[in-house]
């Protein structure tokens, strides 16, 4: 009866460290088992996206706000068309905020930071940033400063 409780005891503690594994992965990941029903699309163009994923934080002040939903091409524009899923109780951005693509660390991974306008009119399901600053990439700087050129 003994060696019975013992192996229970012990398949139930394998049982929460593999569960316990799984939140922390889930968490991790970003990924929740939650849906977000609460939450509208806004878009943005860039030229250059650096590196920037689905499922990367939309953050302002540092704080996340969304997350990026899709990346396509613009063909019309010719340029990176990405749709951002913005949490619902974030109905405060104006019209004029810029959005930037930045780095997380020197080589981290890629998030989209909004710095907030000044209008007072706020954007809505289906709007376009305007005022974009695309990906910094480093490759591009390195060549840059090897080969001393500066454009102007």
């Amino acid at each position: 009866m003994r060696m019975r409780i013992l192996e229970i005891s012990v398949g139930a503690f394998i049982l929460a460290g593999i569960l316990a594994l799984v939140g922390l992965a889930l968490n991790v990941s970003g990924l929740t088992m939650s849906s977000k029903d609460d939450t509208y699309t806004v878009y943005a163009r860039f030229e250059n996206i650096g590196g920037l994923t689905p499922r990367s934080k939309v953050t302002m002040s540092g704080v996340m706000i969304g997350q990026v939903k899709n990346i396509d091409l613009d063909k019309d524009e010719l340029m990176a068309r990405v749709e951002m899923e913005i949490f619902g109780n974030v109905d405060f951005l104006s019209i004029d905020s810029s959005v930037s693509i930045l780095t997380a660390g020197l080589l981290g991974e890629k998030y989209i930071g909004i710095s907030v306008g000044a209008e007072e009119e706020y954007m809505q399901d289906g709007d376009y940033f305007e005022d974009t600053q695309s990906a910094l990439v480093l490759e591009d700087l390195v060549g840059k400063f090897l080969f001393n050129e500066v454009s102007e």
